[in-house]
């Protein structure tokens, strides 16, 4: 299944793009999901209904079928739970994204705390950590936050 995500990232990524730039574009859309995931599972709580969101970002924002999402969840599942810390994840996204694209990745995150009306300790936590390893200044985490808030 692995193979699946990685041919699909291979072929969607622009033919003009070296094999190693191809990579890192995979690795950062792996990281990406990977703190999707994180968010999700910080609480104690990962919910059907987070994972239908995160699948559903998946497959709007990468334009992935139900299988290539699958896929990616189950790769940056695996990447998460071998991580150490969350660096190696935000440094492939800064490599990889413009800041309008990282303030997106914040947003989303902002969605995935409030998928269940709520927000705990930790995910607070995590957000605030995300948003300087991201290089966001805390206006920027805030404002991602509002517009969350305003457009539920």
């Amino acid at each position: 299944m692995l193979d699946i995500v990685k041919r699909f990232f291979n072929a969607a990524l622009s033919d003009g793009a070296g094999a190693e730039d191809r990579k890192s574009g995979h690795d950062a859309r792996v990281a990406t999901c990977a703190l999707f995931l994180e968010m999700a599972r910080i609480d104690d709580a990962f919910t059907p209904a987070e994972t239908d969101f995160i699948l559903s970002i998946l497959k709007e924002k990468y334009g992935l079928s139900g299988e290539h999402a699958d896929a990616l969840l189950a790769e940056a599942e695996a990447e998460r739970r071998e991580s150490i810390d969350y660096w190696q994840f935000a440094r492939l996204i800064n490599e990889n994204y413009s800041i309008d694209e990282k303030l997106e990745i914040i947003e989303i995150l902002w969605q995935i705390v409030f998928v269940d009306g709520k927000m705990d300790r930790y995910e607070n936590y995590l957000m605030h950590k995300l948003g300087d390893l991201l290089r966001l200044t805390h206006h920027q985490l805030m404002e991602a936050k509002l517009n969350v808030l305003h457009s539920r």
